[in-house]
């Protein structure tokens, strides 16, 4: 990983000012005994912004050490600061100083002016401690904060949304065939495919000898999928609850599907009304608290009408604090009435998640899917789910896809 914008071939004078920066301030003298580790333009702003973060007071900094404790910044020296990080270095470095400003500099507090935001590269992990603070942001910050999240979730929704309807649309608009004509029921692709032995050389055409048709009266009627997402709000969970909010208004906004979703740790709340608005619904999280999965899946079953079209994600980590034997009972019972469950320890690119191992090999032990799912497979997922495909062979192609 390079520690600024540049080229990775070096000679010795900038590997001389690359030490110096790792090391800080207070290696100037060593290495000008050395001969080198001068600072100028690029390298002393760098210096500077690095020193801000990692408490070195001498370069009035951020964090409690030293003569300037508790004296930061205004907050158009933070903004300033912030532009400067990502221009002088490389975006994945960016997020890792914004973490570490985080947790050591008591820069939550500073998130929280609306200058800050406007020059914060769109992070998940900060969006998170973001959402945990919500109610601690002062009104003059509130729709910073929402622009913020915004930037994110439009992001997110760029990567997931085509594929997400495309997936649904291939596994559940095309199952059932309708004998009855309807060009707005017309399934182009079937029709085409099934005809291709009829084209026409001269007319430069195919001519079909038969038309086939979705059938629209199962996609409105009672027969629909019903889609639940019960989704960990804990606070370790924060990377896939937002994920996991963009794929539920995605869902909620696809008239084939009936689409649930609902927030738990050791309280429930529903948020299917809130689904118009990822933002809206992001917001309606409670981040952090414990966990009480058990009670949550209880509350879920209620809105199980035809469990063979039915779709159960529970998206946890399983560190269940209620009761485990009861959890392990009901999701048992839920699949074997016929819903398709499946259990998401991670909604993350990050490898893999922390989670209780015991209670998934538990509930994997039920013959239900355990993973995580990083958020390019989401539609591959949706659409292997709901055909009744086998999702083993989903976690093979999944571990494929990060080897």
């Amino acid at each position: 990983m390079r520690l600024w914008k540049g080229e990775i071939d070096m000679d010795d004078q900038t590997r001389i000012r690359r030490w110096r920066l790792i090391l800080g301030s207070d290696s100037r003298q060593r290495f000008s005994d050395m001969g080198g580790g001068e600072l100028t333009g690029e390298f002393d702003l760098m210096d500077q912004a690095l020193a801000a973060i990692y408490n070195r007071a001498d370069a009035g900094g951020f964090g409690p050490s030293g003569a300037g404790a508790g004296r930061g910044p205004s907050n158009p020296q933070i903004a300033r600061w912030l532009g400067d990080v990502r221009t002088l270095f490389d975006r994945d470095l960016v997020t890792v100083i914004q973490g570490d400003a985080m947790n050591r500099c008591g820069l939550k507090q500073l998130l929280l002016e609306p200058e800050l935001l406007e020059n914060l590269e769109p992070d998940l992990d900060l969006a998170a401690a973001i959402l945990m603070l919500k109610e601690q942001i002062p009104r003059r910050s509130k729709e910073s904060v929402r622009i913020y999240i915004r930037r994110i979730v439009d992001e997110i929704n760029k990567l997931l949304e085509q594929d997400i309807r495309r997936a649904v649309t291939a596994a559940v608009n095309r199952r059932t065939h309708s004998p009855i004509p309807s060009a707005a029921a017309l399934d182009y692709k079937r029709t085409i495919d099934r005809n291709l032995k009829h084209y026409d050389p001269a007319r430069r055409t195919i001519i079909p000898e038969k038309f086939y048709f979705f059938d629209r009266t199962n996609a409105a009627g009672a027969n629909k999928w019903t889609v639940i997402l019960d989704v960990d709000q804990s606070g370790s969970m924060g990377e896939s609850v937002i994920y996991a909010s963009v794929m539920s208004c995605i869902l909620a906004s696809m008239a084939s599907l009936k689409t649930r979703v609902v927030a738990f740790d050791t309280n429930i709340v529903d948020l299917t009304d809130q689904c118009a608005d990822p933002v809206d619904l992001l917001f309606g999280f409670q981040l952090g608290g414990g966990t009480d999965i058990d009670k949550s899946v209880a509350y879920c079953q209620k809105f199980v009408e035809n469990p063979r079209k039915t779709l159960f994600f529970l998206i946890t980590d399983l560190e269940e604090g209620g009761n485990r034997a009861a959890l392990l009972r009901r999701l048992g019972e839920m699949k074997e009435d016929g819903v398709t469950v499946v259990c998401l320890l991670a909604i993350s690119g990050q490898g893999r998640p922390c989670c209780d191992t015991q209670m998934a090999q538990k509930v994997a032990g039920l013959d239900i899917p355990v993973f995580a799912c990083s958020p390019e497979l989401l539609p591959q997922l949706l659409e292997r789910a709901l055909k009744g495909q086998d999702l083993n062979e989903f976690q093979t192609l999944r571990r494929a896809s990060h080897s």
